[in-house]
């Protein structure tokens, strides 16, 4: 493998045989966090996602994503909203955007120094089953995933699940709860 390849995504069970990157390869010299969730997420999952991105790519660590929409987009924002380092790791090839709307998204991306990653080739249609082997590239390059929201079957609760195979810290947002006040008459 090239001597460019990512250190931590050489070591998973499965490694994709090539790696094609736009933009900043030295992204992964950096500590990363995957970030993942719904893309039908609530307001307070994408509020949370923000946070957490932003407060993490204030501490120089690279938020890595997938581009797609809901909590991947509000975890890149998150860490654009702070100038930090993001990665997207695409379902598809690199001259294909998916979503078509987080094409302004991924010029951000570039812009702030980050990068886009896909192990599909040019011209390569985001297909359902490219998605599940995508999480694990995610995962595969991230020190740990931080899980916002999840459906009970979905692509997060895959990339956890390659996460603790891959021996890497998993972390998960609780549900928002309602806290209320009682006074004591």
């Amino acid at each position: 493998m090239d001597q460019d390849y990512p250190y931590l995504l050489k070591q998973i069970y499965d490694p994709p045989i090539f790696l094609y990157i736009k933009g900043n390869k030295s992204v992964f010299n950096k500590t990363c966090i995957g970030m993942v969730g719904c893309r039908d997420c609530s307001l307070y999952g994408r509020e949370v996602a923000q946070k957490i991105s932003h407060d993490l790519a204030i501490n120089n660590i690279n938020i890595v994503s997938g581009l797609a929409r809901g909590i991947d987009t509000f975890s890149h924002l998150g860490a654009i909203s702070a100038n930090g380092l993001t990665t997207a790791v695409l379902g598809c090839g690199l001259d294909v955007v998916y979503p078509k709307e987080n094409l302004y998204l991924e010029n951000k991306i570039l812009n702030l120094n980050g990068a886009i990653i896909s192990e599909y080739p040019l011209k390569t249609s985001p297909l359902k089953l490219n998605f599940p082997a995508r999480n694990r590239i995610i995962s595969g390059i991230s020190k740990g995933i931080v899980v916002v929201e999840s459906k009970s079957k979905g692509g997060s609760l895959i990339t956890a699940n390659f996460a603790l195979e891959q021996g890497k810290e998993v972390f998960s947002v609780p549900r928002k709860y309602k806290f209320y006040y009682f006074r004591r008459y």
